[in-house]
Order: structure tokens, then C-alpha cells, then sequence
């Protein structure tokens, strides 16, 4: 894990504490009960049930360890509660116009929920610690994959409390 917090929304980290409820509550006991059955029946060495159960809560297991160190390490932020709107902090919802006038809306969430294909991106990301800070009207340069940009804020929104 890196030193920088992880901060999240509280929407986010919802979807990772249901995601662990989820795989500890239900499909590991279910997993669990499948493997017993199967060792039950014999040669452990060709059954598959056997095998591919044992290698399926392998994977739950270390889902279920890295989901619970991230909510341990989790800081929740809910944007809501920004005080200070005009600019561009964690969670807010930014539309940024580029020099040849394409518009681009994001959001700034946390490493864990970041979705770019939806507008998510994480607060880390090279547009987000570009635009951090900014006022609408402020042009920011970010260096991307494909070049550098320069981004101009056009408008900032934050959810309502």
C-alpha cells in the first residue's frame, strides 16, 4: 500500500463492504460446504469439484483479504459536505473543455471506485491532481499518454447535503 490516504465516498465504500459481506457471508460457506462434499467422495486427485473448489477460495480468500485491508485503510469522504465548492477537491464533478474545445465531465473519487469509462476518475490520476485546487476558469497543463493538454475548468458541482 502506498503512504497516501485512501479516501473514499461513502457510496464507494459501501459497494466494498457489500462486495465483502457478499463473498464472506454467502459464496465462501457455500464453497466451503462444496469442498467437504467433494474430498468426501474419494480420490482428491481427479475430482474436480475438489480441485476447482479449492482453487476458487483461494481466490475469494485473498479478494477477501484485500477488500478488508482497503476498508481498514479507508478514509470516508463524503462530498456533500465540502465546505469550500468553488474549487476542485475530492468528489467533486468537474467539466473541463480542452484547446480544441472537446468537453470531458469527471468525477473525483477514490482509487477503489475510479471508473474513467463513466466519467470516475481516481483523485490521484494526472487530470485530477492537474485540476486540484482549481476555480472555474482556471486552465491547468496535465500530461497524458497521448500529450499534453491543457484543461480549462468550466464548471464545478458537488451533491447536495
Amino acid at each position: 500500500m502506498s503512504d497516501r490516504p485512501n479516501y473514499i465516498t461513502p457510496q464507494g465504500y459501501r459497494r466494498l463492504r457489500e462486495e465483502y459481506e457478499q463473498l464472506f457471508g454467502e459464496e465462501r460457506p457455500k464453497l466451503v460446504e462444496t469442498i467437504s462434499w467433494a474430498a468426501g467422495n474419494g480420490d482428491r486427485s481427479e475430482n474436480g469439484d475438489y480441485i476447482y473448489g479449492r482453487k476458487r477460495l483461494r481466490e475469494i480468500d485473498r479478494r477477501i483479504g484485500w477488500l478488508s485491508k482497503r476498508m481498514k485503510a479507508a478514509q470516508v469522504v463524503d462530498p456533500a459536505a465540502q465546505p469550500e465548492r468553488g474549487k476542485v477537491w475530492f468528489g467533486a464533478t468537474v467539466t473541463l473543455v480542452d484547446e480544441e474545445d472537446r468537453e470531458r465531465v469527471v468525477t473525483l473519487v477514490g482509487e477503489d471506485e475510479a471508473d474513467a469509462g463513466n466519467g470516475r476518475i481516481a483523485w490521484t490520476s494526472p487530470i485530477a491532481r492537474a485540476v486540484r485546487g482549481a476555480q472555474v476558469g482556471d486552465v491547468r497543463r496535465v500530461t497524458l499518454p497521448a500529450g499534453e493538454r491543457e484543461l480549462e475548468v468550466v464548471a464545478i458541482r458537488y451533491p447536495d447535503a
